[in-house]
């Protein structure tokens, strides 16, 4: 029988912790928020409730859903208050060093059987797994953005994780009516080892100058039927996260056609992140984003 789940502490109440929260706490799981930041964490569950105020009105679910979801998430600014937890979800800033600093922190924290995932969308489980005191409870449990929207979520094995752990987790990601594909443990795994090549060769196509924002994305979304431009899934993403995911591709595989594009690198060093920051390969400060080049 799967280890039995019932509290999951969420570590970052960014943008993929809110939204984890958010459908956990719907799936009926008692959750624990817990940031560097107390704001952030306010701002968080102020995201939850709005998010869920629009489900509700239109009838998605229902304001008994919301409200009993809502009195389930609790804050913990101390790492302390996760000690309870049956499973402990990391969805830290897409930097190895600050994830392994994480679980490090942790060790004499999480209870003996308490089972540590990472929401990493590119790193390996196995390294992470290492700085924890059980590398065979550990797990990759990587959500697709927005998560109340997406339907995915990839189940990645580390080289120690036992199948008690893994049982566990796609038992948790079924009951949140999530689809599970299963990824093995190698930089990027499925979708962005696919995804985010791609996208840095859209930056590529605007870097050599083959066309601009606009017919990039117009080309893709009206040659391809993607739902959104490259250019503008890569905002949606965050810049640094897309940068990240292609340092991991190009350093893990050591392969040249991942080598990350100059002109996102320019943009990253200059602060112009995307929807995020207000700009990126789009300007967001108007009524409607325009493009920048």
């Amino acid at each position: 029988m799967a280890h039995e789940i019932r509290t999951i502490g969420i570590i970052g109440a960014g943008q993929m912790g809110s939204g984890i929260a958010h459908v956990c706490a719907l799936a009926g799981f008692d959750i624990m928020v817990n940031d560097v930041s107390e704001d952030r964490i306010r701002s968080s569950l102020a995201t939850i409730s709005g998010n869920m105020a629009r489900q509700a009105a239109s009838e998605k679910i229902t304001e008994s859903d919301r409200s009993d979801a809502l009195g389930r998430i609790a804050a913990t600014p101390d790492m302390d208050g996760l000690a309870a937890c049956d499973l402990i979800i990391e969805s830290a800033t897409e930097k190895e060093p600050v994830k392994r600093e994480i679980f490090a922190a942790l060790k004499p924290i999480v209870k003996a059987d308490a089972i540590l995932a990472s929401n990493t969308s590119s790193l390996s489980i196995t390294r992470l797994a290492a700085e924890t005191n059980a590398p065979e409870r550990f797990i990759g449990i990587h959500f697709m953005n927005p998560v109340p929207v997406m339907e995915l979520v990839e189940v990645i094995r580390g080289i120690a994780t036992d199948q008690e752990t893994f049982d566990a987790a796609r038992e948790f990601v079924a009951r949140l009516g999530k689809t599970i594909v299963v990824a093995e443990d190698f930089p990027g795994f499925i979708v962005n080892r696919i995804l985010l090549p791609m996208i840095n060769e859209a930056i590529y196509t605007l870097h050599e100058g083959v066309g601009t924002v606009d017919a990039i994305d117009t080309a893709m979304r009206l040659g391809a039927h993607h739902p959104m431009g490259p250019l503008q899934l890569a905002d949606f993403i965050g810049l640094d996260t897309c940068l990240s995911i292609m340092q991991v591709l190009y350093e893990g595989l050591a392969d040249s056609k991942y080598r990350p594009c100059p002109l996102l690198v320019k943009y990253v060093e200059a602060g112009w992140l995307g929807r995020k920051a207000g700009r990126g390969f789009y300007d967001y400060g108007g009524e409607q984003p325009v493009p920048t080049r």
